[in-house]
C-alpha cells in the first residue's frame, strides 16, 4: 500500500505527523483549554494530572498509533468513561484476529464516543486500534484536523461537486480495500451518513455500494469482494443520549421546513464536545462476528449488518420504558422495577408534545427493532 496516494485524506504519517505535533505543541494553552472541558473544575488536582499525561504522551509520540494508544485511548477516553458514565462494558473484541484488517460498520449515536469506545475496547481486548473516517464536515480549522488526523482520522470529502465527488468515491473506495487486504489495518466507518436522530439503526446501502466502487466493472465478484473485506458490524448503546433533545429538535424543525436544516458554523462542536462531558450512564459496545455469506445487491449487504446491529444492542431501563410507555404495554415491566419513570419523562417535560415524541420514540426504537428481529 503506498499511502503516499492518500496523504490529503490519509491519518498523518512521518514528516505529516511531526508537524502536526509541533503545532500542538506551539499552541499548548490552547489544547489545554480545549481538553479542560473533559477535565472538569472540580478535582484540580485530578485535572492537572490528566493534563499532564496528555502532553506527555503527545510529547513521546512519534506516530499516529502512538498518539492514538498513549493519549486518546490512554488518558482521555478513560477520563470520559470516568466522569460521564456509571459503566462500560464490551463484548466480543476478544475473538477478533490481531492479524487481520478488518471494517467495522457501526450504528452511529454520537460524533467522537462512537469511535473513540471502539479503540478503547481494542485497548482492552489487546488488539491493533483502528483508523476512522470522517466527514470533511467537521474539520473546522486546522486545530481539528490535527487532532482528528493523529488520531488515525481519514477525511471524506464531501463537498465537492457531483463527478469530482465521484472520483473521490472510487479513491476512498480503494484506500479502504488495501488498508484492510494489503496492509491489514482496521478501519471504523458509520452505518450512514449522519448520526440516528431518531434511534432507528438502519445500514444506507450506498455505503455498501462506494465501498465497491473502486471493483466495480472490473470483474471481481460483488459476494467475494464483501467477504474479503472482513466487514464486523458494531453495536453501542448508550442508556442516556446526552444530545437527545438536540436531535429531537433538529429533526422537528426539519420536518416542518420540508427536509431542510441550516446547521450552525459551530454546532457539530458543541454536540462534540456535550457527547463528551455530559453524563450518558451506563454504556455497552458489542463488536459482532464477520459478515460473511452470499450477497447478491448491497441491500442483501445492509440487511445482515442491520440485524447483528439490531440484536446485539443492549438494551437499557431507559429503552425498555419509552417503549412501555408510548405502546401502552407493561411488556418490561419485571426488568423496570426500581427504575423511576417519572424521573425520566421530567428530563422532558419542558419540551413541545413533538419533539418530547420524537425524543422518547427515540429511546424506545431500538426495542421495536430488536423484536422485529426476534419475530
Amino acid at each position: 500500500m503506498d499511502i503516499g496516494n492518500y496523504r490529503d485524506i490519509a491519518p498523518y504519517w512521518g514528516e505529516d505527523f511531526d508537524k502536526a505535533k509541533q503545532r500542538l505543541l506551539d499552541n499548548r494553552e490552547y489544547l489545554a483549554s480545549f481538553l479542560s472541558v473533559l477535565a472538569g473544575n472540580d478535582d484540580p488536582e485530578r485535572a492537572k494530572a490528566y493534563l499532564d499525561g496528555v502532553f506527555a504522551g503527545l510529547s513521546k509520540s512519534n506516530s499516529y498509533p502512538d498518539f492514538h494508544t498513549m493519549v486518546t485511548a490512554g488518558v482521555l477516553i478513560p477520563t470520559v468513561i470516568g466522569r460521564t458514565m456509571t459503566s462500560f462494558t464490551t463484548s466480543g473484541a476478544e475473538n477478533l484476529d490481531a492479524g487481520k484488517g478488518y471494517l467495522f460498520i457501526s450504528n452511529h449515536r454520537d460524533i467522537i464516543m462512537d469511535c473513540a469506545l471502539l479503540d478503547y475496547a481494542l485497548l482492552m481486548a489487546k488488539k491493533p486500534l483502528c483508523e476512522m473516517a470522517f466527514g470533511d464536515n467537521l474539520i473546522l480549522n486546522q486545530f481539528v484536523e490535527d487532532l482528528f488526523r493523529m488520531n488515525g482520522g481519514v477525511i471524506v470529502k464531501r463537498e465537492l461537486p457531483m463527478k469530482e465527488k465521484y472520483l473521490e468515491s472510487r479513491r476512498l473506495s480503494q484506500y479502504f480495500f488495501e488498508l484492510i487486504t494489503e496492509a491489514h489495518r482496521s478501519i471504523w466507518i458509520a452505518q450512514k451518513s449522519g448520526r440516528s436522530k431518531d434511534g432507528i439503526d438502519e445500514t444506507h446501502p450506498s455505503i455498501i455500494k462506494m465501498l465497491f466502487l473502486s471493483h466495480r466493472g472490473t470483474g471481481v465478484d460483488f459476494s467475494e469482494f464483501i467477504n474479503n473485506m472482513n466487514i464486523v458490524p458494531i453495536s453501542i448503546s448508550y442508556e442516556y443520549d446526552p444530545n437527545d433533545i438536540n436531535k429531537g429538535r433538529e429533526e422537528v424543525i426539519r420536518l416542518h421546513h420540508d427536509g431542510a436544516y441550516e446547521k450552525k458554523k459551530y454546532e457539530d462542536l458543541i454536540s462534540m464536545c456535550k457527547g463528551m462531558k455530559c453524563q450518558k450512564g451506563r454504556v455497552h459496545l458489542s463488536v459482532g462476528t464477520p459478515v460473511t455469506g452470499h450477497f447478491d445487491t448491497p441491500d442483501d449487504v445492509a440487511r445482515a449488518i442491520d440485524r447483528q446491529i439490531h440484536l446485539n444492542y443492549r438494551l437499557w431501563d431507559t429503552n425498555m420504558f419509552a417503549y412501555d410507555y408510548l405502546e401502552g404495554t407493561d411488556r418490561y415491566k419485571r426488568e423496570l422495577e426500581g427504575f423511576d419513570g417519572k424521573a425520566f419523562l421530567s428530563r422532558f417535560a419542558h419540551l413541545t408534545p413533538e419533539v418530547r415524541s420524537f425524543v422518547l420514540n427515540g429511546y424506545a426504537n431500538p426495542v421495536r427493532m430488536a423484536l422485529k428481529e426476534m419475530s
